[in-house]
C-alpha cells in the first residue's frame, strides 16, 4: 500500500469570487459578506479562541483596526468556536474586531481554510490559519494560507501597501 501525501483543500486565488457567507457572531447578530459589499474585508480563519497564538493574532488585528478601517477595511475573524466562547474571548482580551462562529466548518471549507494539515508531523483534519482579503466587489484580492499568528498583521499590512 503506498502512502499518499495529504490532499490540501482547494484554495482560493486572487481574482476568484469570494464565497458568500452568513454566520452568527459573539453578539448574537449575523455577519455576511453580502452585507459588507462596498468595503474591503479581511477574513481570517483561526483554530481556537483563547489559545496563545490565536489571542496574539486577534489582539494584533484589534490594535490595527482603526488604521485598517481608515483605509476602508473591515475585519472578520472566523473560528469553529461557539458564539458564547467568542463572547468570552472578546471580553477577556478587549477585542473590537467581528468574531464569527463557523461550527460546521462549511465556510472554512469553502475558503480552503479547513482540511488536512500536518501538526507535529502527523496528518490531521483541522483549521488552516488563513487570511483572505476580499475587495469591494466580492473578489479575492489576497489569499494567504498557513500564516503565522505572530507578526501576521504587520506582514499583511505591508503586503497591502498599508505599512
Amino acid at each position: 500500500m503506498s502512502e499518499s501525501s495529504p490532499q490540501p483543500p482547494a484554495r482560493l486565488s486572487p481574482g476568484d469570487p469570494a464565497p458568500d457567507f452568513a454566520l452568527p457572531t459573539d453578539t448574537g447578530e449575523q455577519v455576511s459578506l453580502a452585507d459588507l459589499r462596498g468595503s474591503k474585508v479581511i477574513v481570517y480563519f483561526y483554530p481556537a479562541a483563547m489559545t496563545p497564538g490565536c489571542t496574539k493574532q486577534a489582539c494584533d488585528f484589534t490594535d490595527s483596526l482603526d488604521s485598517l478601517k481608515s483605509q476602508g477595511y473591515e475585519v472578520v475573524g472566523i473560528s469553529p468556536d461557539k458564539p458564547a466562547k467568542l463572547a468570552k474571548f472578546r471580553e477577556r482580551d478587549g477585542l473590537t474586531i467581528t468574531l464569527a462562529s463557523d461550527e460546521d466548518k462549511a465556510v472554512m471549507t469553502s475558503y480552503g481554510a479547513f482540511g488536512e494539515k500536518k501538526l507535529y508531523g502527523k496528518v490531521v483534519q483541522g483549521v488552516i490559519r488563513s487570511t483572505v482579503v476580499v475587495d469591494e466587489d466580492g473578489t479575492v484580492q489576497v489569499a494567504q494560507y498557513n500564516v503565522k499568528a505572530t507578526g501576521h498583521v504587520a506582514k499583511l499590512r505591508k503586503d497591502l501597501g498599508l505599512a
